[in-house]
């Protein structure tokens, strides 16, 4: 007897590499919360899929790797229009420009939704001038369908540098789990960490340690904070949570400054709601954002944020409400937003508190959820001919309105 043949559409998502960060945790948050009445999902990797997809509830959800080799992924078309023809979905949906060129094979597969998000900025192009990655993005645009941007700021890219019309970009914050990222009564220990003094003030930051992140710069101004204000040496503690090739160097500055022993470096933790949970403030000191799931999870944990003045980094923050904006690459500015919610934490509780408000009224994971599933079902629709009273341009609202 034949298996009955199961009419949920079936989205694929596209990602250079499934592991570790902000954009696959993304993904993994939109496959787990969506109804699985309404879609089934399938995850392609370019290159590699690593441990990162045991984070994934579902069970119905395959995770396959095609293990390109380095450079343009021209070589691997062939494997991709017959993985696309093979599995039929009813979507792709590609994000950041790694994965753009899935959607040439796609469109040959006869995919009819082909869908791009772009959720930050590309390494080697911090500001979004470079022309070089503005013309292949208008190479690949006349094979994609339409855009997701996870920020105003990456939308106006979208529309302004690359040239897609408004009406083929939406804009979708990411969103957050209320439930599990929250705030706590009192500050609690954090599994290993030295400082468990609760005189102790507590900053931090959690990310893979590369040059995007910029953890020199937050280990810069630790020491300048410091050093400016002697009598917070008893008190404040730097936690920098991830690995990466910025750790090392990281720790050499703290040793040269003779500050080793007020930081706390453990690597990579699968723990991070436990992790800021125990901080006192969450600092991101990037040199460019999409829109960052560490701030939102912060803010969600009742955390003041210092964070620089990048990317989507403006749309989370209130500044002065919710925490600070700092220039990027600026040390000092960074550590006097250290010294001033350090001195006046009660300060700092109410910026944390505000924070959480804004969570709870704009970027909840239910709220993203379903405007990736009405962004989904309106575009199939118009795929299929039928009518469809749901706007393509729905960007959500500013925060600060």
């Amino acid at each position: 007897m034949n298996a009955p043949v199961d009419l949920r559409p079936l989205v694929a998502h596209v990602v250079y590499r499934f592991d570790v960060g902000g954009l696959e945790n993304g993904v993994v948050n939109l496959i787990n919360r969506m109804p699985a009445d309404s879609y089934r999902h399938v995850v392609i990797a370019l290159t590699e899929v690593t441990d990162f997809r045991q984070r994934l509830t579902r069970d119905d959800v395959e995770c396959i790797a095609l293990v390109k080799p380095p450079g343009h992924a021209l070589r691997i078309y062939p494997q991709l229009y017959r993985l696309f023809r093979r599995l039929r979905p009813a979507i792709v949906h590609s994000r950041n420009l790694a994965a753009l060129e899935a959607q040439v094979p796609a469109w040959l597969a006869g995919v009819k939704v082909r869908i791009h998000g772009e959720h930050g900025r590309d390494v080697d192009d911090l500001d979004g001038s470079s022309r070089k990655y503005q013309w292949l993005r208008r190479l690949y645009r006349p094979f994609v369908t339409h855009y997701i941007a996870l920020s105003r700021d990456l939308a106006d890219y979208l529309t302004q540098r690359v040239g897609v019309p408004t009406a083929r970009v939406t804009q979708i914050y990411n969103g957050v789990d209320a439930g599990k990222f929250r705030p706590v009564a009192s500050r609690h220990a954090i599994a290993g960490c030295p400082f468990n003094d609760p005189t102790q003030y507590l900053i931090g930051t959690v990310g893979r340690m590369q040059t995007v992140k910029d953890q020199t710069n937050l280990a810069q101004a630790f020491i300048r904070a410091v050093q400016q204000a002697p009598a917070l040496k008893s008190r404040l503690r730097l936690l920098l949570v991830g690995d990466g090739p910025l750790r090392e160097q990281v720790i050499a500055m703290l040793t040269a400054a003779g500050l080793a022993e007020l930081a706390w470096l453990p690597g990579a933790r699968s723990d991070v709601a436990d992790i800021l949970q125990g901080l006192d403030c969450f600092v991101l000191p990037s040199l460019a954002e999409g829109v960052s799931n560490t701030i939102l999870e912060a803010m969600a944990c009742g955390l003041p944020v210092i964070a620089t003045e990048v990317g989507g980094n403006a749309e989370l923050l209130e500044p002065g409400e919710s925490g600070y904006l700092v220039p990027a690459a600026n040390p000092q500015a960074l550590a006097n937003a250290i010294m001033h919610y350090a001195r006046s934490p009660s300060e700092g509780q109410a910026a944390g508190l505000h924070g959480r408000q804004l969570i709870e009224r704009r970027f909840s994971l239910d709220a993203m959820v379903a405007h990736y599933q009405q962004l989904y079902d309106h575009l199939q629709r118009t795929a299929s001919g039928a009518a469809s009273a749901l706007p393509v341009h729905s960007p959500q609202p500013p925060i600060n309105d």
